[in-house]
């Protein structure tokens, strides 16, 4: 029986599936990030792997240590971010060869198996928005473009990273009595149990920390805090840029294209999904926003079968 195995690997969790030869799902599996540029090459594989085997155990396989105990895999597609830099991309394919045996490997960007979710390989634009942010473009031709995703600390704005640390930078403005009052302000000392908000200059707080600010950004802007609600507006235009930016090359800024909402941030925050729909449409009125239906890892697994002959 051969299998197709799809991976969503980002900067908060990795997903996989498992299909067999007629596209029924037979394991689903969910494990932490495995990003390469923000945990490191090791814990990103060591991340891909275990979802991988929870996967096979979820359908009634072993660890696949067993020849006989494992499917044949006919094709993998896993859709990593970062992969798109050329060094990571041929060390992290190099390594899924090996580990994850099959007759074809294809690693891409996650935004790249987004947009399969959404549109299959018809054109359009998909902007990712978790722990990082990114915009992926596909053309009449296939041709591919991407905007934004280069990373913290030089870019990623509108992400949950972005808009954690620009809290934490407000909460530290409002101490000085440099900027406006702010509920973030009492919200972040209690999330990380801080005795004031300056104590966090002395606290060892990694990237999925900061990222997780995110919620507490959001809440205080749904309760009506001016200053949170700046930083969703901020993020808003911030994010429509990217895909404006994909438009304008494109040439589909007076063209009814989709441009699709995916990750972390458009899902939780109907705020910034109406203020990035609004910037958009001032730039691009024919502009077609939808918030990503799918699971990112189905457009996997749908490029895995694509591969593997299956789909028409």
């Amino acid at each position: 029986m051969g299998c197709c195995l799809g991976i969503d690997g980002g900067g908060t969790r990795t997903a996989a599936w498992l299909a067999d030869s007629e596209g029924k799902v037979l394991g689903r599996a969910e494990t932490g990030p495995s990003n390469p540029l923000k945990v490191g090459f090791r814990a990103a594989e060591r991340e891909i792997l275990k979802a991988f085997r929870a996967c096979l155990r979820d359908a009634g396989f072993s660890r696949g240590v067993a020849p006989h105990s494992a499917p044949m895999l006919d094709a993998v597609c896993a859709g990593v971010a970062g992969v798109d830099r050329r060094v990571v991309h041929r060390k992290l394919l190099a390594w899924l060869r090996r580990q994850i045996p099959a007759q074809h490997h294809l690693l891409i960007s996650d935004a790249a198996i987004a947009l399969a979710a959404a549109v299959g390989d018809a054109p359009g634009i998909v902007v990712v928005a978790g722990t990082g942010s990114i915009a992926f473009a596909r053309d009449h031709r296939g041709n591919v473009l991407r905007a934004g995703g280069w990373g913290i600390p030089f870019d990623d704005h509108g992400s949950g990273y972005d808009l954690g640390r620009k809290a934490v930078a407000a909460a530290l403005r409002a101490f000085d009595c440099r900027g406006p009052r702010t509920v973030l302000m009492k919200r972040i000392c209690r999330h990380w149990a801080l005795r004031d908000i300056t104590a966090v200059t002395t606290k060892r707080i990694d990237q999925q920390q900061i990222a997780a600010l995110f919620p507490l950004v959001m809440k205080a802007a749904t309760k009506g805090d001016g200053v949170a609600r700046r930083l969703c507006d901020d993020a808003a235009r911030d994010l429509a840029n990217l895909a404006i930016a994909l438009m304008k090359r494109t040439g589909w800024t007076r063209r009814s294209t989709p441009v699709i909402a995916s990750g972390g941030v458009f899902q939780s925050s109907n705020l910034i999904r109406r203020a990035f729909a609004r910037y958009l449409r001032r730039a691009a009125p024919r502009a077609r926003v939808e918030l990503l239906k799918r699971p990112p890892v189905e457009g996997a697994l749908w490029l895995a079968r694509a591969m593997a002959g299956r789909e028409s």
